[in-house]
């Protein structure tokens, strides 16, 4: 019996474990099934809080649903009864202490059409006559591993990218838009130039990729996105989960691998897949040959808060979801979600509920991240009194720090993934990584990934049996 590990119990893990199990079932392989969880709760950055009426996600907070893997995955879990989607409204950036808002026709805040251009609160009309550069500059020089920020400025000019397309594209990937990759945020952007010779005529010929779904974009479940941790936890019959144990050494000898745990227990496996994060697999492997490509990958931090108010959500100021701060607010937050009006879900009296962010990259991130819970709360409440008028203050909150722990993609992120990959299969030929240090940020690229890793991972094992 060939024993397969994989080490990390988040969403990759899992997944990986799922349909890991499917093909032991399917095929009737002679494999004994292990994820190995540090913590005591499976998830990772999923975890959802109930507190009071209100249900607050301490990571992601939805899955996007047009990922085509998406919707099959659930419903092979049975969770169809349990989906809720987002309710649709308008975005804003809160600029020069107002909020204005994110033209609809728009993705990540690049214009869909000439009128959704020319429509915006947000760039001045010589800005807008200068993104008109998009329709006659062609592309000379431009590849999927070059800048996303570069790219765009140079065909839309540099006030519509820093006005209305930065802040939207820095709330959802880490790191600024010139040290991100196009492939590792909106490769198609490139497809859509050398197709159609515009970046914008391309959008307004595929806007049903981004619109036909227009009220069903991303999906959580009644309970929270926990429903999908517990449901996957449930169905891994023919796996056994440990919680709590912590790997702290991987050796290899003879072809065989063995995992040596904080309590001096050892276990051997036929193949290991690793979905811990980069610097956790470093330290498990502790091999010189691979640090040095290790320590290209680099991870950013963030920290979020719920604030839960005794009040009707219907004191917010206007009809919307939330709001991206521009580098010119006098907000301290990078952005803000207005959660009990996008997810239904997760306020049971239609009390106001409110997730703040603050990142990095923001100047004030090392100060914030030494305060107190209780003062950080007060520099969120008072961001909100200053964007939203509200003046009450809330009666729970739910802080949250993510210290490094969050992928960014920069530059040269994809050299360094394929250069461990040339360097594993060298050395370490049945330890695979997999997860969002590595392969897509995002609870659907997760799946993929996990079912893509499985797939690899099974092909070995079949062609052996053969």
């Amino acid at each position: 019996m060939k024993r397969i590990i994989v080490v990390g119990g988040g969403i990759t893990g899992l997944s990986t474990m799922y349909y890991l199990q499917k093909i032991k079932i399917e095929h009737q392989l002679d494999l004994e099934l292990v994820l190995i969880e540090g913590e005591e709760d499976l998830g990772g950055k999923i975890y959802s809080v109930a507190k009071g009426n209100f249900i607050m996600e301490i990571g992601a907070d939805s899955i996007v649903a047009r990922n085509k893997n998406v919707l099959p995955f659930v419903k092979e879990l049975n969770l169809e009864g349990e989906l809720c989607y987002n309710a649709t409204g308008i975005s804003y950036i809160h600029t020069k202490e107002k909020l204005l808002q994110i033209p609809k026709d728009s993705v990540f805040g690049i214009p869909m059409s000439m009128e959704s251009l020319f429509s915006s609160e947000l760039v001045s009309l010589k800005g807008k006559i200068e993104a008109l550069k998009d329709i006659f500059k062609k592309n000379k020089s431009f590849t999927k591993e070059t800048s996303i920020g570069e790219f765009l400025e140079y065909f839309f000019g540099k006030e519509l990218v820093e006005k209305q397309i930065a802040p939207v594209l820095a709330g959802v990937y880490s790191g600024s838009l010139n040290s991100l990759t196009m492939a590792s945020t909106l490769p198609y952007l490139l497809d859509y130039k050398e197709e159609y010779g515009s970046i914008i005529q391309g959008l307004a010929k595929n806007k049903s990729t981004f619109q036909s779904a227009a009220n069903k974009k991303f999906i959580s479940f009644k309970n929270g996105l926990s429903t999908l941790i517990d449901r996957l936890e449930a169905v891994l019959t023919e796996v056994t989960i440990l919680k709590g144990t912590n790997v702290n050494k991987i050796n290899k000898a003879n072809g065989t691998y063995t995992l040596a745990f904080d309590n001096g227990e050892m276990l051997e496996a036929a193949s290991i897949i690793l979905t811990t994060p980069h610097d956790v697999s470093q330290r498990l492997l502790n091999n010189q040959e691979l640090d040095q490509t290790f320590d290209k990958l680099e991870n950013s931090s963030n920290i979020t808060m719920y604030l839960a108010y005794d009040i009707q959500d219907k004191v917010l100021p206007k009809d919307g979801t939330g709001f991206i701060v521009a580098s010119d607010s006098d907000l301290v937050c990078d952005a803000c979600t207005w959660t009990s009006r996008k997810w239904k879900h997760t306020s049971k009296k239609n009390q106001l509920l409110l997730r703040v962010f603050y990142k990095k990259s923001n100047p004030a991130f090392n100060h914030l991240n030494s305060l107190t819970e209780e003062e950080l709360v007060e520099v969120a409440v008072e961001d909100i009194k200053k964007s939203l008028g509200i003046d009450e203050k809330p009666k729970s909150f739910e802080v949250t720090k993510w210290n490094n722990l969050m992928p960014v993609y920069s530059l040269h992120h994809k050299e360094a993934v394929d250069d461990l990959t040339v360097k594993l299969n060298s050395l370490y030929p049945d330890v695979i990584l997999a997860g969002c240090s590595y392969y897509g940020v995002g609870i659907a690229a997760c799946i993929a990934n996990g079912e893509e890793t499985a797939k690899k991972v099974g092909n070995r094992l079949l062609q052996n049996v053969k």
